[in-house]
């Protein structure tokens, strides 16, 4: 592998690209505030930029995707393709096809909906306002809080009620055993001949 295609390589280009960019832009705020050394740090800046860009130039580009690990010789405008995820085949490998590439494809582009699909749905999910949850929760707290409280009354206020209830029959046993003793005397007194006046 070649050693500008090393991990440790990258790194040290990014930090090179990092540092350098930060020199130019200190270099910037030196001059347009008209700062001791303005001059001198927006040249360094300028010349680390044009070493940057020297360096960039010189370095070839990155593949930004992996595609010919997975078919391989898919650079290759006239290279037989053979998909790593068909498994190995029988004797040479397979041309391209144009109904198996569009069918892949449209395999794909179907998978990319679902994703699509998919991701609008967490961006709905993201849109929801959850911030009056707690609140909300709290008030269905004081509600079944108020809830249990209005049950205990009205438990309460049954047994009051049941209480009353056997009150009144005590009551009414009360008023027909005095209505037999009044009844009793209205008797005695008209035997006695007091009913006669």
């Amino acid at each position: 592998m070649a050693f500008y295609k090393s991990n440790g390589f990258k790194y040290l280009k990014n930090f090179i690209i990092g540092a350098g960019a930060a020199v130019v832009m200190l270099g910037a705020l030196f001059k347009i505030m008209s700062w001791e050394g303005g001059d001198s740090m927006i040249t360094a800046g300028l010349v680390t930029e044009a070493f940057l860009f020297l360096l960039l130039g010189v370095i070839p580009p990155e593949k930004d995707f992996y595609w010919d690990k997975l078919y391989p010789g898919l650079d290759d405008y006239h290279a037989r393709i053979n998909p790593l995820t068909d498994g190995p085949t029988k004797g040479a490998n397979r041309p391209l096809n144009a109904d198996n590439v569009e069918t892949q494809l449209s395999g794909m582009l179907g998978e990319l909906q679902n994703m699509s699909k998919s991701l609008g749905s967490l961006k709905a999910l993201q849109e929801v306002d959850f911030s009056k949850t707690g609140d909300q929760m709290k008030s269905m707290g004081n509600f079944y809080s108020k809830m249990n409280e209005a049950v205990t009354q009205l438990s309460n206020s049954l047994d009051d009620t049941k209480a009353y209830s056997e009150q009144v029959a005590n009551l009414k046993k009360n008023l027909t055993s005095l209505n037999g003793v009044y009844g009793n005397i209205l008797s005695s007194y008209k035997n006695m001949g007091g009913g006669n006046n």
